[in-house]
């Protein structure tokens, strides 16, 4: 079984730099949620972001272990514009 933890650690390591938030709302170990942040998606489609971060824990995907990564992908700067609209 794989922790959010886990997870977390798989998409720093393929992203740099990048802030991570996982949590594994079911408490099941299966299905998870993600915020990720990253000077990388600078550019990139939604569709192009998400990409990369399953491209971080493809394997477990495969392997039936991640059933589900509900993802929230934003570059630095989009980031940054939705904190100051919060505000």
């Amino acid at each position: 079984m794989i922790s959010h933890h886990n997870i977390a650690e798989l998409i720093r390591a393929a992203l740099p730099d990048a802030k991570v938030q996982v949590e594994d709302p079911n408490h099941d170990g299966q299905h998870f949620a993600a915020i990720v942040v990253a000077d990388q998606f600078e550019g990139l489609s939604m569709i192009k972001q998400h990409k990369l971060v399953y491209g971080a824990i493809q394997d477990h995907l495969d392997s039936g272990a991640v059933h589900a990564l509900q993802l929230k992908t934003y570059s630095t700067s989009q980031w940054q514009s939705m904190q100051v609209q919060v505000s």
